[in-house]
């Protein structure tokens, strides 16, 4: 299940980035108290009473008109962080932006300073949102803080609360309310019964919407050659055969450092919570650029989700007479340089053309199903003491690992877990040797496949 989303914004300096490091428990926003220190956002997941939600830190809003934003300039009533002003139009469109893709919205506000024109242009907006809204009146430390934040309530917005984020005052007050405000978790994501969720995923402008497109067969979502069309996660419900199938389109994924400021950063984000409720990750690579590194980085996005996996060489209608000569070779470069899910069927298509796309959503499925494959509890334990039997475990210290006995406790993915002597003896290359032996047996393509061991005698975590 996706974690739901909270952000906290409001005008420049009133201590969000603060309240932001109070609610994950650590460092991780710088805070300043020059106005304009926090340009990009930024997302960490946390938790209170058992509930897991991601929270995010943005930039203060300033809602000014296009004449006066341009004309201003740093002075010493007003120090900014070098050229700070530039960023306005940016600073306000990502805060815009995590208002779009919020599920709870925490506005900021000083005691302090009191009720400011930025705050009420902030208020505007906030009041236009149909999202839940809870006005936080920080710095409030004192009775008599307590009593002028009341003051706050001019804005017109329903509900507000009193913090000081940097003492802790308040806070956890505050997270009762934002949990008790946060969408359910049994209907916050509604799922067609036995439906069949594959996410479509890669770099920008690597073919994405054509394939929906494609699969659909019409033009159900926007097609063009510009990188970061797709701004949203677009799911797109379809029948195959007798089976019901979520298609959903993503917005391209690029490295962390190489994510432009503004909208993309938070379709990268829509993209990776995408990816936490799908059950098929379509890995599209684009066949002249072969595998890169953001590839790469995809490519460990899923493998961390456990997400079974197919990859698609896209474009392979323009691909030169050479590569088509060297398919083969080209299919075993793919799978080397992605050697972490070595085990994922790899296709050839032309998202344009339709070339080989009849095959994409049959292998799709059969990996779909290889998720919740069982084995039989006598042959694995067959397979394991076969498997000791031809590469002993390595010793540590004298002391070598002994399996007792295997069973198969859970799918999607398929886990198995091992009775031992000693956990702290599994060498992670003799975890690995392992599993490539059950998924030599057994297959499992396009599925990873958990390893898990626990001491003989001891309950497994």
């Amino acid at each position: 299940m996706p974690k739901p989303l909270v952000a906290i914004v409001g005008r420049p300096n009133v201590g969000k980035s603060t309240l932001f490091n109070r609610i994950i428990g650590e460092r991780r926003a710088v805070v300043s108290d020059i106005p304009g220190t926090t340009r990009d956002r930024i997302i960490a997941p946390t938790e209170w009473e058992e509930r897991e939600f991601l929270v995010t830190d943005t930039g203060g809003i300033e809602i000014l008109p296009p004449s006066v934003e341009a004309g201003r300039r740093p002075g010493p009533d007003r120090p900014l962080l070098e050229d700070s002003d530039q960023f306005i139009p940016e600073i306000r469109a990502q805060a815009e932006q995590a208002i779009d893709a919020a599920d709870v919205i925490l506005f900021l506000t000083d005691v302090i300073t009191g009720i400011t024109g930025a705050d009420r242009q902030v208020a505007d907006l906030l009041r236009r949102t149909d999202k839940p809204v809870l006005l936080v009146v920080n710095k409030v430390d004192s009775d008599k803080r307590e009593l002028a934040a009341m003051e706050f309530y001019e804005l017109g917005l329903p509900e507000i609360t009193s913090v000081s984020a940097l003492h802790g005052v308040g806070v956890g007050d505050l997270l009762d309310r934002v949990v008790e405000m946060l969408p359910p978790p049994e209907v916050s994501l509604p799922r067609p019964e036995d439906a069949v969720r594959i996410a479509i995923l890669g770099r920008p402008n690597v073919g994405k919407s054509s394939l929906l497109n494609r699969l659909l067969g019409e033009e159900r979502a926007i097609v063009s050659p510009v990188s970061g069309t797709t701004r949203d996660a677009l799911d797109t419900e379809m029948t195959w055969g007798e089976r019901t199938l979520v298609l959903i389109d993503t917005a391209g994924i690029r490295r962390r450092g190489k994510i432009d400021p503004g909208v993309e950063q938070y379709s990268v984000l829509r993209a990776a919570r995408s990816l936490q409720r799908a059950d098929v990750a379509l890995l599209l690579i684009d066949a002249n650029e072969g595998v890169t590194s953001q590839d790469t980085h995809i490519a460990g996005m899923i493998s961390k989700a456990g997400v079974s996996t197919v990859t698609l060489i896209n474009k392979w209608d323009i691909a030169t007479p050479y590569m088509r000569e060297i398919r083969s070779d080209l299919e075993e470069q793919v799978r080397y340089k992605l050697r972490f899910l070595s085990f994922i069927p790899v296709l050839f298509i032309s998202a344009l053309t339709g070339s080989a796309v009849e095959r994409v959503l049959p292998t799709a499925l059969n990996v779909y199903d290889a998720r919740f494959h069982r084995i039989d509890p006598g042959r694995l334990n067959d397979l394991i003491l076969n498997a000791m039997a031809e590469h002993a475990p390595p010793s540590r210290r004298g002391r070598r690992l002994r399996i007792y006995r295997a069973a198969q406790v859970g799918v999607a993915p398929p886990t198995f877990d091992l009775v031992v002597n000693d956990p702290a003896l599994m060498h992670f290359s003799y975890r690995r040797y392992l599993k490539n032996c059950i998924r030599d047996a057994f297959s499992f393509p396009g599925t990873p496949i958990r390893l898990i061991s626990h001491q003989k005698g001891k309950k497994k975590r």
